[in-house]
């Protein structure tokens, strides 16, 4: 046989172990519980929501979900997406990239 094809495939049978016991190392790793989990949410619905499910939405940091909240307060339940506008530091640019993932439900 080879020595360079011997080589070769020894090399790349190595990596392959390698690459196989980092993945069962991380995938043994304990998950600690005292953080709490991410969890993706398909639809946020805007008249429910807590500042800190608002925030998971694009262009929306802790400031914008805050004052979303605030909103909702003083001007009762959102009647429509569009409406989301009429909060300051929101425009129709992050209306329409939320589109899917909002909802406005009673």
């Amino acid at each position: 046989m080879n020595p360079l094809k011997s080589a070769t495939k020894f090399l790349t049978l190595s990596l392959m172990a390698l690459s196989l016991s980092s993945y069962a190392e991380q995938a043994a790793e304990p998950v600690d519980a005292s953080q709490p989990a991410q969890v993706e949410i398909s639809q946020i619905n805007l008249n429910t929501a807590s500042a800190q499910e608002l925030s998971q939405l694009t262009f929306i940091g802790a400031k914008k979900a805050q004052a979303i909240v605030e909103y909702r307060k003083a001007h009762g339940p959102f009647k429509s997406l569009e409406e989301l506008e009429n909060v300051k530091g929101i425009g129709a640019n992050t209306v329409e990239r939320n589109r899917d993932r909002m909802l406005v439900a009673q």
